[in-house]
């Protein structure tokens, strides 16, 4: 019962399980591995090519039609590269780190709904690989231990710009995953649900129903701010800035090890993009189901991989777009603005919830407050000299 439950199988099969059901759950489980594989690969390409276009470049234009065999050109080249390892490595921990950044990435993949229900053989089954009743603190979980395998990377490279970029990623961690806890607490409070799944049904009444209708556009700008920078993706990417650390926690790595920090990256770019649709924009719903139907199985789908193309398309865009910000402004932005503004929605949101239309004047004036607050903060700690950069520059010539 506790394995047909978990694997989101239909309980009727669950007293003893059968074969078909062992063999669904493995190909479940290697079609998702896949479906990301690929993905990743027409993600790069898809990367490099609109990043060329925006810059007036050809960009992979050779390894197959329109380039799209660069990326597997590139993956066999690394494959075959020498494998280094420095002398002053910790040997074990070098080679288990790009596994450690690569899993976490796979793994919230698995509990993202991309589709309605199928029946194959009079088994009824979900395009999920698993459904457990805490999905999204499963998210939440993975996206922190995903930093585990970048800063051991740092750690145990025996270099100096390694390790600095993986005390970056720690540092970097906390500070946004507090604003991205806060942000899916309110998702919750909404949908009255941990799993995934019924996160995405609270939703499927059309477009008005959509969490970035229901709980504002607020906790979905400051979602997708603070998932942005637990991905180190511009202008979030002090991590790995070439410019100031070489190639950051990944300096010392080549060959399949660095390819495969290369993946995590993109897996988790892609893995985060779904994520983001699962929770503010219905999942695999469409935003019309009276005239546009997604009762059948491709339909739900095609609206999945349109909406997560899209914020894919979003992060390629902020890649060509936006510079680069200093390490304190990258904590200022996390600790005195995504923090109390979260903070502030999700109270704003538990007061229209518990007390309705007299909660909003509540909420509304709670919100203003620790906007206040938060303000005060900022203000002062300039006026301390926190930012003053050891008194070289005056408060006034900044």
């Amino acid at each position: 019962m506790i394995t047909g439950a978990l694997f989101g199988l239909d309980p009727l099969f669950a007293p003893g399980l059968h074969w078909v059901e062992l063999l669904i759950v493995v190909v479940r489980v290697l079609v998702a591995f896949g479906v990301l594989l690929v993905t990743v690969m027409l993600m790069i390409w898809f990367e490099r090519k609109v990043i060329s276009d925006m810059q007036s470049r050809i960009g992979p234009n050779r390894a197959g039609p329109w380039g799209l065999l660069q990326t597997l050109a590139d993956g066999i080249k690394l494959f075959f590269k020498e494998d280094l390892l420095p002398e002053r490595a910790d040997r074990f921990v070098f080679k288990l780190a790009p596994y450690l950044a690569l899993l976490p990435a796979l793994l919230i993949f698995t509990v993202v709904p991309v589709g309605g229900m199928l029946t194959i053989a009079g088994h009824r089954f979900e395009l999920q690989v698993v459904d457990p009743p805490i999905g999204i603190l499963l998210v939440l979980a993975m996206s922190s231990v995903s930093v585990y395998g970048v800063m051991l990377a740092g750690w145990s490279s025996g270099s100096k710009y390694p390790l600095l970029g993986s005390v970056r990623a720690s540092a970097q961690m906390i500070s946004y995953e507090a604003a991205l806890g806060l942000t899916v607490v309110a998702v919750v409070l909404t949908s009255g649900s941990l799993s995934t799944r019924a996160i995405v049904a609270s939703q499927a009444h059309g477009f008005w129903d959509w969490n970035v209708i229901r709980l504002g556009f607020v906790p979905f700008f400051l979602f997708l701010i603070a998932i942005t920078a637990e991905l180190n993706r511009p202008p979030f990417d002090l991590v790995e800035a070439d410019s100031e650390l070489v190639g950051g926690f990944n300096t010392e790595y080549s060959s399949i090890r660095f390819a495969l920090f290369y993946l995590a990256e993109f897996m988790n770019t892609i893995s985060m993009s779904a994520v983001v649709v699962t929770l503010f924009f219905g999942g695999p719903d469409g935003p019309i189901p009276r005239f546009i139907p997604t009762s059948d199985i491709w339909m739900p789908i095609v609206w999945f991989s349109v909406k997560t193309l899209a914020f894919l398309f979003l992060y390629v865009w902020f890649r060509a777009a936006l510079p680069r910000l200093r390490y304190d402004q990258l904590m200022d932005v996390g600790w005195k603005a995504l923090i109390p503004l979260s903070l502030g929605w999700l109270i704003l949101v538990a007061a229209v919830l518990v007390w309705h239309w007299w909660g909003l004047f509540v909420g509304v004036g709670e919100l203003a407050l620790g906007l206040l607050l938060a303000r005060a903060f900022k203000v002062g700690g300039r006026r301390s000299g926190e930012h003053n950069l050891g008194g070289a520059m005056p408060e006034g010539t900044r």
